[in-house]
């Protein structure tokens, strides 16, 4: 359960003041266990992170809300040092692989109210991907920074699956039905353009 902090009140106030432009930053398991000697490591998530990162911290110096999304896990489900949230930004905990199965994240999306949602986060083909396409469906509009995502290699019926071609695909099926789909430089120019 989140608790309502000075920052989180902060954050609502930013919003009612940003108009039509107000964004949140949805950060989905970047955790340790993704990370080398982690119990599932992905294929470049160190990328992915810092990619992750400089959206994060964007979001930070424009005072926009941060939700991290934390699947509980034993050893090594610490958020990573390179997103880890600050003292009063929301963390949610869920044990499905939708952020918003059994948690509140709706409840605090609807509190925000956003014109935008950003998505980065991990497994892409995952609970990345569970997370927009229900996002979409409640009615947000979505947009998913392709370079601050990660994924691993897949295997079905004997045929291996390369981690490059599972974020691929799994971005070209999100990319103008579920989310708009770009890279983390290309969203930041955009954003500070404004």
């Amino acid at each position: 359960m989140r608790k309502i902090t000075l920052m989180f009140i902060a954050a609502l106030i930013a919003l009612q003041l940003a108009g039509q432009d107000r964004k949140v930053l949805i950060l989905i398991d970047i955790q340790e266990f993704y990370f080398p000697g982690g119990a599932q490591p992905l294929h470049e998530p160190e990328e992915a992170a810092k990619h992750a990162a400089q959206a994060l911290t964007l979001f930070r110096e424009l005072g926009w809300p941060v939700v991290h999304v934390q699947h509980e896990f034993g050893p090594g489900g610490a958020i990573h040092n390179l997103v880890a949230p600050l003292e009063g930004e929301v963390v949610i905990t869920k044990k499905e692989v939708n952020a918003f199965s059994g948690t509140d994240l709706l409840e605090v999306l609807h509190e925000l109210k956003p014109a935008e949602l950003v998505f980065a986060g991990m497994q892409t083909h995952m609970c990345l991907e569970a997370a927009v396409r229900a996002a979409k469906d409640y009615g947000f509009r979505c947009t998913v920074l392709a370079d601050a995502c990660a994924t691993r290699n897949l295997k079905y019926d004997g045929i291996e699956v390369p981690a490059a071609q599972v974020h691929a695909s799994t971005l070209a099926t999100l990319n103008r039905t579920y989310a708009r789909v770009m890279k983390t430089a290309g969203w930041v120019e955009e954003t500070t353009k404004k």
